[in-house]
């Protein structure tokens, strides 16, 4: 049974989830205030009891129901645009991850580092081990640093795939013959998972994304034990 907690967004891992959830809050804030407004209204006319000469001539009611629309998109807007603007931004990446998508799993190319590529499979089920999720978890995570800002390319080889971790504020699509590129950066160590989010065939459903997120050392030993 789900329990309350479960029914919001994942715990932020990033700046930029962190802003999203603080946005979203923002959003249902002023759409509460809206809809008390609305349903004050209309119940008071549906009983006759919300009528004066502003409704009756209509001019200062149309001037409201401009302006204050208006004004309400401003708030929303403004915010807006700036976690846009925020998430498209790149400014000095510390690693590059090609991420490419297959029918049905992903493959990663760490782009600093030679010979440093691999293919990362849904773990089966019966091969999971106790405290590991189902067709979440994969033979071969995504290890990167935390408090470093990590780029990642993402692109398919087949068909149209999604790149997606929810708890990071990540969505990006994997386009056959084309790199789009989005920046992460995490605040605290963890594993996080995610799926692709686009319908791309029998298996859609069975190619998962696991990012665990470690210290510097952590991420150099596991560096080098990869690459030897």
């Amino acid at each position: 049974m789900a329990k309350w907690g479960q029914f919001g967004f994942q715990d932020a891992a990033s700046p930029i989830m962190l802003q999203l959830i603080q946005f979203h809050d923002h959003i249902m804030i002023l759409l509460t205030l809206i809809t008390i407004l609305i349903g004050f209204a209309f119940i008071s006319l549906i009983f006759n009891k919300f009528y004066s000469r502003f409704t009756i001539e209509a001019q200062t009611i149309e001037i409201i129901w401009t302006i204050l629309p208006a004004v309400t998109l401003l708030f929303l807007a403004i915010p807006s645009f700036r976690i846009l603007y925020t998430m498209d931004e790149i400014t000095s990446s510390f690693l590059t991850i090609k991420a490419v998508g297959h029918q049905w799993y992903w493959s990663y190319e760490y782009s600093d580092f030679n010979n440093l590529e691999f293919d990362s499979y849904m773990t089966p089920t019966p091969d999971l081990n106790p405290g590991q999720f189902r067709l979440l978890e994969v033979d071969n995570r995504i290890v990167v640093p935390i408090n470093m800002e990590t780029r990642f390319l993402i692109t398919a080889a087949d068909v149209l795939h999604s790149w997606t971790i929810p708890a990071m504020g990540v969505k990006v699509d994997a386009v056959p013959g084309r790199l789009n590129q989005v920046a992460i950066t995490s605040s605290h160590p963890g594993v996080f998972y995610g799926q692709c989010s686009e319908i791309c065939g029998a298996n859609h459903s069975f190619m998962p994304i696991s990012l665990e997120c470690v210290n510097w050392n952590s991420f150099c030993q596991w560096v080098q034990k990869f690459s030897s």
